[in-house]
């Protein structure tokens, strides 16, 4: 029975996000957390209903397809979503617009004001198994939950085929940025490259 501080680790378990709105829900908090509210900022108050009316579609940024959800005691407490450079570009925008409805028009004045930010996904380097968010809930983090995340993480990148794991950082999030330096991972590249916001750090595979 392993143990991480204390703690059972065989109470967590791992599971292939589903394709309700209530899965879509949770996809949306724990988006929201590891983007640091970013996510609300661009889509508005009702952000957690674009995000979960958009889940149960393929082809897309915020599918079901690309999560992991980690449950203990039968209760979500964290979250990975990630998948391949090659999806990514060929990903539609079409089941968020049209979930959005009217708010669509505060979603692309929010993304001309931020551009640059938003550039950020397709710079993703060809090869790379892209960690779009990973979080866990702020009363468990230091339990091994986040670990078991990036472990199965890599697993899946490297089922893929890809050649790296990869994710952005804010410069700021020191805790962050040493936390992925423990499994491995180091700073690749700076965005932008003319002032220090966010860094891609990744992991050979």
């Amino acid at each position: 029975m392993q143990q991480h501080d204390g703690v059972d680790e065989s109470r967590v378990t791992l599971r292939d996000a589903r394709p309700t709105y209530e899965d879509g829900l949770l996809c949306a908090r724990y988006l929201d957390q590891a983007s640091e509210g970013f996510h609300r900022f661009w889509m508005g108050p009702t952000m957690a209903h674009i995000i979960a009316t958009a889940f149960s579609h393929t082809g897309h940024t915020y599918s079901y397809e690309h999560v992991t959800f980690a449950e203990r005691d039968d209760q979500i407490v964290g979250m990975a979503m990630a998948f391949t450079a090659e999806q990514h570009r060929h990903f539609s925008e079409a089941p968020v617009n049209q979930a959005a409805g009217f708010h669509l028009i505060r979603m692309t004045l929010v993304a001309l004001v931020l551009f640059p930010v938003f550039r950020v996904l397709d710079a993703i380097p060809d090869g790379d198994f892209y960690l779009l968010a990973i979080a866990v809930d702020p009363a468990l983090r230091g339990e091994g939950i986040g670990a078991k995340l990036l472990n199965v993480t890599k697993e899946k990148a490297r089922t893929s085929g890809s050649r790296r794991l990869s994710l952005h950082v804010a410069a700021p999030n020191v805790g962050a940025q040493r936390l992925y330096e423990r499994f491995g991972m180091s700073i690749d590249t700076q965005w932008p490259k003319w002032f220090a916001k966010l860094y891609l750090m990744a992991k050979v595979l």
